[in-house]
């Protein structure tokens, strides 16, 4: 398979790259006519394209430059969903009563409670003994997390001397007038399971419980990829990337994520922002991600995984240039910080990393109703909202049916995906993550931990 005219290597069946032509030594490899990488010795026509002979051409940060290269999507709304409006005007695809800890101390007993009384519990560690900008992200986090409209009601579980108090976080919580939420300090509660299993109940009872039409313009997606191989920027990333076009079209919101992998491909996202103001924020954002990587003495461009090299990605300008086709080709909208929530409609950029636990848990904190995960090697993993996963290849969605939703060798037309979505938005098809259970958060960490 010839994915550009312009390329020196070809993709066959197993995924991996093979030369078209005698490559030299030093010279490019060329995949989606863009460079990938350059031979690191002479490499004969028909041989195989891989670690051994081919090495990035990416270091350090970089300086770039505005130059505006996109169309804009005229946006013609005909679709709809049905979904749950909640009292402050977000529209929630799902009437989940979600139980977020204020602190990982108390997570056997939100576990408890969520089983108990059929709610889900967004554990994690932290909430305590961390300082400084790691204390803020974790609970900036868990308060957008609260105002994620798939909540149909929160409950708000703290211990009693955690760091995250129940009032700095009520605080950070903003207005809550219009939220179906309750709070409880376990430690002052005289039986604590008792007063919680009360408080879901309360919440059960307050919900919106009716379905109504609403436009396609009130969803919202997150695009994630996890376990890449050589065919995710052959189908299933184009495949998300024609939705996007598509769901952009009809007014709705696409988020793309995962930082690190944009290195090698970020200029094509630069110079598709609205303006110079949106493109200096994607700037400070692939930087700042670098500067992470730097201030921790780790080396930026080693991120292929092992399965991502066994799949047939051998660099990371490989595994971007298939990762941010994910964000097909409408103009950036938005360019968000780790935390933030969801402000404009159209593409929006959201400041994450590559870890598929992290990233996922930000797209729902953002404020994403549903999740599309593309994936070559396959994860059972699902997070808080449904997450939709899309297999490259027929061998793994055949392979995998308790893990994959959808098929995008077999099926690669955007519009019958589009119905999925719509059936997912409405309720009539639940993914796969929901109906195993599997709906985990993970929180960004950076600093020390006490």
């Amino acid at each position: 398979m010839i994915i550009h005219p312009d390329d020196n290597v070809e993709v066959r069946d197993d995924g991996h790259k093979y030369a078209r032509c005698p490559i030299a030594a030093g010279e490019n490899i060329i995949k989606y006519g863009m460079p990938i990488g350059h031979a690191t010795r002479d490499i004969a026509s028909g041989e195989h394209v891989h670690t051994d002979n081919l090495a990035t051409n990416l270091s350090g940060q970089l300086e770039y430059a505005y130059t505006p290269d996109f169309r804009e999507i005229p946006v013609h709304c005909t679709r709809t969903f049905q979904g749950y409006r909640r009292p402050d005007g977000q529209v929630g695809i799902r009437n989940d009563v979600w139980i977020i800890p204020t602190v990982g101390c108390v997570n056997s007993l939100a576990r408890k409670l969520a089983d108990t009384a059929g709610a889900i519990a967004l554990t994690h560690p932290y909430g305590c003994s961390q300082l400084g900008d790691d204390h803020d992200t974790t609970a900036n986090l868990l308060a957008a997390l609260a105002h994620n409209p798939n909540a149909g009601g929160v409950l708000v579980l703290g211990l009693g001397c955690e760091n995250n108090t129940m009032k700095s976080f009520r605080e950070r919580l903003g207005d809550v007038s219009k939220l179906n939420i309750r709070f409880l300090v376990a430690q002052e509660a005289e039986d604590e399971l008792e007063e919680g299993l009360g408080l879901v109940a309360e919440l059960q009872a307050a919900r919106v419980n009716h379905r109504e039409e609403v436009q396609l313009s009130e969803l919202r997606v997150g695009f994630k990829c996890g376990g890449s191989d050589g065919f995710s920027g052959i189908t299933a990333n184009p495949l998300v990337g024609r939705f996007s076009d598509w769901l952009v079209a009809q007014g709705g919101t696409a988020v793309l994520t995962e930082v690190p992998e944009m290195f090698g491909a970020e200029t094509l996202l630069m110079n598709r922002c609205i303006d110079r103001q949106v493109f200096n924020r994607c700037v400070q954002m692939i930087n700042g991600f670098k500067d992470y990587f730097q201030r921790h003495g780790q080396a930026i461009y080693e991120n292929p995984s092992p399965g991502n090299k066994a799949g047939g990605i051998s660099t990371l300008e490989d595994k971007s240039l298939g990762c941010v086709q994910k964000g097909g080709s409408a103009p950036v909208m938005d360019v968000l910080p780790y935390g933030a929530r969801l402000k404009r409609h159209g593409l929006n950029l959201l400041t994450a990393p590559g870890n598929d636990m992290v990233s996922s848990t930000a797209l729902a904190a953002a404020g994403c109703q549903m999740l599309l995960f593309t994936t070559g090697r396959g994860t059972p993993f699902g997070t808080v909202i449904p997450t939709v996963k899309i297999a490259t290849n027929t061998l793994l969605a055949t392979r995998k049916p308790h893990w994959i939703d959808w098929d995008a060798m077999a099926h690669p037309n955007e519009l019958r995906l589009a119905e999925r979505v719509i059936q997912i938005a409405s309720g009539d098809y639940l993914a796969q993550n929901e109906l195993r259970g599997n709906q985990d958060i993970a929180i960004f960490k950076d600093g020390v931990t006490l």
